[in-house]
């Protein structure tokens, strides 16, 4: 591990602590300049790749997703720690399957029903791209959907 104060690779781990999230921090001090900083560790599990619409692969990317959930959110009152669990949620159903390659639509999906819970603004911005929603009937629709599942819920 190199020093960010003064790329030493001669650093100790002074503490080590582990997150809710199964990942781990460690605090480590620098032999040579005797500076302190953390670092985090987080295991790599092997993601699937996702087979697009059109027939291609690729590999699943987090970045790109974590953009579009960002997009969906902003100026919204979503935390940035809440669309980290949901990020990581969707990453560990996948990897969860087991299987080599997924259906882009089954993230789209997973992806759409973890806004819909988090934040209905954020929900219609995703839907409107995601679903493909021409028009504002079919927005509307959407928006509809959405508000009678609240009285339905609230009724109970």
């Amino acid at each position: 591990m190199l020093c960010p104060f003064c790329n030493s690779d001669a650093t100790q781990v002074v503490d080590t602590d582990h997150d809710s999230r199964g990942g781990v921090r460690r605090r480590r001090k620098c032999v040579k300049c005797n500076q302190r900083f953390s670092t985090h560790e987080r295991a790599v599990r092997a993601t699937p790749y996702v087979a697009k619409r059109d027939g291609r692969t690729e590999p699943f990317d987090r970045e790109k997703l974590l953009r579009g959930i960002r997009l969906a959110c902003a100026k919204r009152p979503v935390s940035e720690s809440q669309i980290q669990r949901m990020l990581d949620g969707i990453e560990s159903q996948l990897q969860m399957r087991g299987k080599p390659e997924v259906p882009g639509r089954m993230i789209g999906d997973i992806v759409i029903a973890g806004l819909k819970e988090l934040d209905h603004i954020a929900y219609i911005r995703y839907a409107i791209v995601y679903l493909g929603l021409e028009d504002l009937h079919a927005v509307r629709k959407e928006i509809d959907d959405l508000l009678g599942g609240e009285s339905a819920t609230a009724a109970h």
